[in-house]
């Protein structure tokens, strides 16, 4: 043992003296220890130092540095296998999680997999309900395409019947109040005058009479009235008496005693206020007691022209009324409207008795035939309809205008209307025959707002929108103009004797025409 020690130490001072020699000689560089494990060095240190193997440690430090050079440490096994078991620890969290996620995977494919079979069954059915619907509805419009011919029949045949007992109850009536001796007497010029209505002017001529006294047709202008500040949308003649009522924007309306010829001033008999917007038509009772006006704010308000107040308002409407007109009686009051209807009142009550719907458009007039309750209304949307008041039905329908129809109204001569639209173009109308106009006259291109007949029904007074009066000759169809207004006139009508026309304007003025 002492011998090997004395080998080792003598090799040991061989290296240490090479050792320290050689640096001298080659000046190496300074080892590098990052791969050196710190471990195993410290417990080679610890042990040598506690033996007290000094030159043993010294041999060991300068061989130990020169190998970190060269030779390439692998750790211990504790370390690795600290590190390989960490690794393993994540793969198996890793694996974990992997298996979680196919299981949660494989649960909502099965899911979606149930939810697939069942949307294709709901497809399935909804495809066979979709297929049985189309079968239903071809078998549906094969029977609506069938039924559609007998449909037409039956209203063709229910409109005839509804104008055929609105006719009779004309008749009827016009038989009870007409006594029978005159009827007699006027049936046959009756008839040649339905014949020769705006015919020709050879039938005209043939179907008259004994030589009359020529009807005025040409009028100059008297005098003209300032009767508001701002248009006179409508005037109505008293029934009785030389009165004229005046309807203006300015929310008034007035009662004027008509100039005579000579008069070139007119006097102011009453005034009425109450409206809240413009009025846009006037009217009187049939006995000339009261009066009737229209006005945009939806109402139609009944003046006692005794006491000069309103003493009814009649609310019903939705939007602007255009016109009233009163039945014969005086019990019964019709209205038109933008609101596409037209009403029936009762003027002792104030309720509204009937509203007829029919027309597509804003109702723009409404007339009743003198001792009848046929009701006649015109509209926007270019028809005429002809009513039976007591029932509340259509019993005929006038197609012809081309444009919209702004007023409508009875001749004296039976069975005769007359009708204009926003084009200038006036209608004349057989009852009988409300397929088609039986004649026309152009009194355009502006627009004609009123027309209003002449006594003996041969005349026709139009209030053109170019601010002239046209003259229309029922039997000729002949047109001759009257001009003085300086604006748009709005409403014409005719004294009660034929031999003076008025008329109002947008410009504020009545014209008094003899």
């Amino acid at each position: 043992m002492s011998a090997r020690r004395d080998r080792e130490e003598e090799k040991n001072d061989e290296a240490s003296s090479s050792s320290s020699s050689a640096p001298s000689r080659r000046n190496p560089e300074v080892p590098r220890t990052q791969n050196i494990p710190e471990t195993v060095e410290d417990f080679l240190r610890n042990f040598l130092g506690r033996l007290g193997l000094t030159r043993t440690l010294s041999s060991f430090q300068v061989e130990w540095y020169r190998s970190a050079e060269t030779c390439r440490f692998i750790p211990d096994a504790l370390t690795h296998g600290q590190i390989l078991q960490e690794e393993l620890d994540a793969v198996r969290r890793d694996t974990e999680l992997l298996g979680k996620e196919v299981l949660e995977a494989e649960q909502s494919l099965v899911r979606m997999r149930r939810e697939r079979d069942f949307h294709r069954l709901q497809h399935r059915r909804v495809s066979a309900q979709k297929e049985s619907l189309a079968e239903d509805r071809k078998q549906l419009q094969e029977h609506l395409e069938n039924c559609e011919a007998a449909l037409k029949q039956l209203e063709e045949k229910h409109r005839a019947a509804l104008r055929t007992k609105a006719l009779l109850g004309l008749q009827r009536e016009r038989a009870q109040h007409l006594p029978e001796p005159k009827l007699h007497q006027e049936k046959p010029k009756e008839r040649p005058a339905k014949q020769s209505l705006c015919r020709s002017p050879k039938t005209s001529r043939d179907a008259q009479g004994p030589p009359q006294a020529p009807e005025k047709t040409s009028f100059q202008l008297s005098c003209s009235i300032r009767a508001h500040q701002q248009p006179v949308s409508c005037i109505a003649l008293h029934p009785r008496k030389p009165l004229l009522a005046s309807a203006s924007d300015d929310r008034t309306w007035k009662l004027w005693h008509l100039p005579r010829g000579g008069e070139k001033v007119g006097q102011v008999l009453l005034r009425g206020e109450g409206h809240s917007d413009w009025l846009s038509g006037c009217t009187f009772h049939p006995d000339g007691s009261n009066l009737a006006t229209t006005s945009g704010d939806m109402t139609v308000r009944l003046w006692d022209l005794t006491r000069g107040r309103c003493v009814s308002t009649l609310s019903g409407h939705s939007q602007p009324t255009w016109g009233c007109w009163f039945h014969s009686c005086g019990h019964l009051l019709a209205s038109c409207s933008a609101d596409r209807t037209a009403k029936l009142w009762d003027v002792a009550s104030g309720r509204c008795r009937l509203t007829l719907r029919r027309h597509g458009a804003s109702v723009n007039s409404v007339a009743f035939l003198p001792a009848s309750d046929v009701l006649l209304t015109c509209s926007a949307d270019k028809t005429l309809v002809l009513w039976d008041a007591r029932l509340g039905v259509a019993a005929a329908t006038f197609r012809g205008h081309r444009h919209p129809c702004n007023h409508a109204a009875f001749s004296p001569a039976p069975h005769a209307v007359a009708s204009c639209d926003s084009r200038g173009v006036v209608n004349l109308w057989d009852t009988r025959k409300p397929a088609s106009p039986t004649a026309a006259a152009e009194a355009g291109p502006p627009a004609a707002n009123q027309l209003a007949f002449s006594q003996s029904g041969k005349l026709l007074a139009v209030a053109c929108a170019d601010g002239s009066v046209r003259l229309v000759a029922v039997d000729s169809c002949g047109v001759s103009s009257l001009t003085g207004h300086g604006g748009s006139v709005q409403s014409v009508t005719f004294d009660h004797e034929g031999r003076a026309l008025v008329s109002a304007g947008s410009d504020g003025l009545i014209g008094v025409w003899f």
